[in-house]
């Protein structure tokens, strides 16, 4: 293929070509084991080939399949649709129509019990990745301005749900997205659902619901696929899938698991007869509580009315008045008796300091005779010997003072023994 020219607008490869290459890359694919459910067959009779379609169970994906007939009606359970199995084939590609199919050669029906292996292999795969864990659970809304409801159309489940929720609580808003809910379209079409609901900024919940079946019937619900992108969604989901036995993957990954369809429904909304009543009881309850307080503060405040001192709050001061105006003016004669007391001592004290002090003895005719020393400072003259012939003397009496000079210093002669007094 190498040693072929290139391809332009001006060199182009016949259809032949392209076929002929396509082709050779196909056959070089060798064989191949492949797993997926039959979504259609043919196998008439009187023909020596049986024609399959086998479909992806987790994506809108499928493949032609052709066999023998006899390799179809040598399976030990005849082959329906719906049907998982595994085939061993080779990638085939038809030359002349440009299609591409798988030629099988052996096909092997996957039974129930290798079915539930693979499921608990799942279930011990995404338990240890922790999507089972109780943490990441998202609480569910105790009243939700919208739901979203994916379900088969018509179905039992949808009814449950849509007329149990409306009961309980009739202004609910759903949003209702139709699905299968078995068979090889079931998860890509719950994908898709649950992608738009996600998206949706009305819904507050989403509810995953189907009514009781096989097996087989609820093997989408333990879809590796579903089951990882119910965990990335962003709104609480609610899984109400079959009957109180059946536990499909997705129950253990839903933040919230119901039994039945009904069950769900009286569990993501309220009972508005119920809530009625408890916001009645809760009124009657706040309202004796209300009056039990009011009765209780009323008998406290007619407890201290009639109490004397709020009874008669007057009476005590009244009572006290006299008793004030007697030690007031107790207080008052105590007060001018010291005063007086004071005063009389203060004079006697004055009198005393008059008739010692120097002034009295100067108007007796007394004087204080004062001298001025070589710095110019006056000084009590108290010996002669402090002066001498010519000083300065300053004579004090009663009503001024006088200024002198001392012509001579005269000493006093001691008188003698008997003239002594």
């Amino acid at each position: 293929m190498s040693n072929d020219p290139a391809t332009s607008a001006e060199n182009p490869w016949p259809v032949r070509t392209v076929a002929r290459k396509i082709g050779d890359w196909v056959h070089r694919l060798g064989d191949v084991w492949v797993e997926g459910q039959v979504t259609q067959m043919n196998a008439r009779p009187g023909t020596q080939t049986a024609f399959l379609t086998l479909r992806d169970p987790s994506a809108d994906v499928s493949m032609s399949v052709t066999c023998p007939m006899w390799l179809v009606r040598e399976l030990p359970t005849p082959l329906r649709e719906g049907d998982r199995v595994v085939i061993h084939a080779k990638p085939s590609f038809f030359f002349g129509r440009g299609t591409l199919s798988l030629r099988a050669d052996q096909i092997r029906a996957v039974g129930i019990g290798e079915l539930l292996a693979r499921i608990e292999r799942l279930r011990k795969l995404l338990a240890a990745e922790g999507m089972f864990a109780r943490e990441r659970k998202r609480p569910i809304p105790f009243l939700p301005k919208g739901i979203g409801l994916i379900t088969g159309r018509a179905s039992a489940a949808e009814r449950d749900v849509l007329a149990n929720a409306q009961a309980r609580w009739p202004h609910v808003l759903f949003k209702v997205l139709n699905t299968a809910v078995q068979g090889s379209q079931a998860v890509p079409q719950i994908l898709r659902a649950l992608s738009i609901l996600d998206k949706d900024p009305d819904v507050d919940v989403i509810v995953i619901a189907r009514g009781g079946g096989s097996v087989e019937d609820l093997l989408p619900f333990s879809d590796e696929a579903l089951c990882r992108a119910v965990a990335a969604a962003g709104t609480p989901i609610v899984s109400a899938i079959g009957h109180e036995p059946d536990t499909p993957l997705l129950d253990h990954v839903a933040d919230l698991r119901c039994s039945t369809p009904t069950d769900a429904s009286k569990r993501i909304v309220p009972d508005v007869r119920e809530e009625t009543a408890r916001v009645r009881q809760m009124r009657d309850r706040g309202r004796r509580a209300l009056h039990g307080w009011v009765d209780r503060e009323t008998r406290l405040l007619t407890q201290l009315r009639s109490r004397p001192s709020l009874a008669d709050p007057l009476g005590p001061i009244e009572r006290r008045l006299s008793d004030v105006e007697m030690h007031r003016e107790r207080g008052r004669r105590a007060m001018l008796s010291l005063l007086a007391k004071d005063q009389a001592e203060v004079a006697n004290a004055r009198g005393k300091l008059a008739a010692l002090g120097p002034a009295a003895t100067m108007e007796r005719g007394y004087a204080v005779v004062q001298f001025t020393d070589s710095a110019g400072n006056l000084h009590v003259l108290r010996s002669v010997s402090q002066i001498e012939d010519g000083a300065q003397l300053r004579v004090r009496v009663a009503d001024g003072a006088v200024h002198a000079v001392a012509e001579s210093v005269e000493p006093t002669t001691p008188a003698p023994e008997g003239d002594r007094p």
